[in-house]
């Protein structure tokens, strides 16, 4: 059986990652839009993240809660 992980990352999920706020969450995906063009409508992926963030995406994973 597969399981299907999330691709999309929210604040509360930087948030528990970095130990910093929630707001702190929302400006790094404010900043990683800036960065990649990407409009305000438009989700930010796990896989960007992780490129954006230097952090190992398996690493990213054990730290999500679904």
């Amino acid at each position: 059986m597969i399981t299907k992980k999330r691709l999309c990352i929210y604040p509360k999920d930087i948030q528990c990652i970095t130990g910093r706020s929630e707001r702190y969450g929302r400006k790094v995906i404010q900043d990683i839009r800036k960065f990649l063009g990407k409009e305000s409508h438009q989700f930010i992926t796990i896989n960007e993240f992780s490129e954006y963030s230097g952090i190992d995406i398996d690493l990213i994973y054990d730290y999500i809660k679904d």
